[in-house]
């Protein structure tokens, strides 16, 4: 036989159902022989009924499981709480049984949580053999001296406007507390420790160093701070503020002195005042209060305007000995001499563009490095010089000026009536056209207290 033969008869090639027993005979006596497990003919209509009854026998034991653990939790749940809770209906001698859990249950009703009296201080004054107080001694010794101050935006004392504190400076009703407390306020009014209400007068306020004082009727109830020298504050020192953070009146915060002779400026003026940097928590409500060192003695005027908003944990307060002065000079003049005003209003460089260019219609020229002047006083001398709202000054005194900084920097050591000059750039026309001129004006005495 040919390739090409064997190659057509393999294409015809048939098993009968004879010829299939007869293999399957002969592979299974080959198995048998050689101890191998033989291979199970199975049809396909068999093992699909196979596949069918598995199926059915997983899903009813899967069920069957479900309804013993459901039933053996119900009867588990129903146990405990019986077990838990004891049949009122049981005798005493019962109840003296141990449970099948060894649980053991409270019978005796005289069982309760005691409290007791807390233990009398060493000190009525709550000091120590140093002399220092105790924070405890420091809350009953210094918290009578501090008053929480009302500011309202009428003179009826009805639409309060925001609250701050002071200190009680001697029973004649002086009160030392911060300017900025006293901001946009047309009456006022200080609350003592013991809830009393007094009206309060403003004596004098000076924004640049954000001190004032104000006062109320004379008082002999009245609780008089004791002032201590800042300069023999240390660096570690524990200190207490008292104030009315958010109007929790006599609010008492503990810390330590962090650091000495910080020269911080107020965010609202710019002025740098000598400072007791501390970790004491000095919030808006805590200005003009009390900075305490643990003699009861007030070292520092507290002021959230020298408080950091970057940082936690970081306050400030005015030291003692550098607003002595100012307020010696607020009760005997009402202001600070020396005080002065220029008479305008003005942007600084980063925020003149946009007012520029709605005012004038011109774009704003980006090479000029100036304060873009607003308005002019017309009570002060510079309103009689050449310079016009919407000009550019660029130099005072020979130096530059940008911002509110740099023109005080340009005025140190000027006091009023001192006579200053400037450099001033207007622009003319829509194509950049500008305009250079010097002007020469005096310094206006300030006694409003504003800087």
């Amino acid at each position: 036989m040919n390739e090409n033969d064997f190659q057509e008869n393999k294409k015809i090639l048939t098993v009968t159902p004879q010829q299939r027993e007869f293999l399957k005979q002969n592979y299974l006596e080959y198995c048998f022989k050689n101890s191998l497990a033989p291979e199970k003919f199975i049809s396909k209509h068999n093992k699909a009924l196979i596949w069918v009854i598995f199926a059915l026998s997983l899903a009813v034991f899967q069920a069957c499981m479900i309804y013993d653990i459901s039933k053996g939790t119900s009867d588990i749940s129903d146990t405990a709480y019986e077990d838990s809770i004891p049949d009122s209906s049981s005798s005493d001698d019962d109840n003296n049984e141990s449970s099948a859990d060894d649980s053991v249950k409270n019978t005796d009703s005289d069982i309760n949580l005691s409290v007791v009296p807390k233990p009398s201080p060493d000190s009525e004054n709550y000091t120590d053999n140093n002399g220092k107080y105790t924070s405890e001694g420091i809350a009953a010794a210094v918290r009578p001296s501090v008053v929480e101050i009302y500011t309202f935006s009428d003179k009826n004392y009805e639409q309060i406007y925001g609250t701050g504190s002071g200190i009680i400076m001697n029973t004649d009703g002086y009160i030392i507390t911060n300017a900025h407390v006293l901001e946009s306020g047309q009456s006022f009014t200080a609350v003592t420790y013991d809830g009393s209400e007094h009206k309060a007068s403003v004596v004098g306020r000076d924004a640049k160093t954000d001190l004032a004082v104000v006062k109320i009727d004379a008082d002999p109830s009245l609780v008089p701070a004791e002032f201590g020298n800042s300069d023999d504050v240390v660096l570690g020192e524990q200190v207490m503020a008292i104030g009315n953070p958010g109007g929790l009146a006599g609010s008492i915060t503990g810390g330590y002195v962090s650091g000495l002779n910080r020269k911080i400026k107020a965010d609202s003026t710019g002025f740098e005042m000598n400072c007791i940097q501390t970790d004491a928590a000095i919030s808006p409500g805590n200005s003009g209060g009390a900075l305490v060192n643990m003699y009861g003695q007030v070292i520092g005027i507290t002021s959230s305007k020298y408080v950091s908003s970057s940082y936690e944990g970081l306050g400030f307060a005015i030291t003692i000995n550098d607003a002595k002065p100012v307020i010696d000079e607020l009760i005997s003049n009402g202001y600070i001499s020396g005080r002065y005003k220029i008479g305008i209003t003005f942007y600084g460089k980063g925020y003149a563009a946009a007012a520029f260019e709605t005012e004038t219609g011109f774009d704003y020229p980006q090479d000029i490095d100036g304060i873009l002047i607003t308005s002019l006083d017309d009570k002060c001398d510079i309103s009689g010089t050449e310079l016009q709202p919407w000009d550019f000054i660029t130099e005072i005194e020979g130096k530059t000026v940008t911002d509110y900084d740099s023109v005080m920097d340009a005025l140190e050591g000027k006091r009023a009536d001192d006579t200053v000059k400037a450099h001033a750039v207007r622009i003319t026309d829509k194509n950049g056209g500008r305009k250079e001129f010097d002007i020469q004006f005096r310094l206006m005495p300030d006694t409003s207290g504003d800087y």
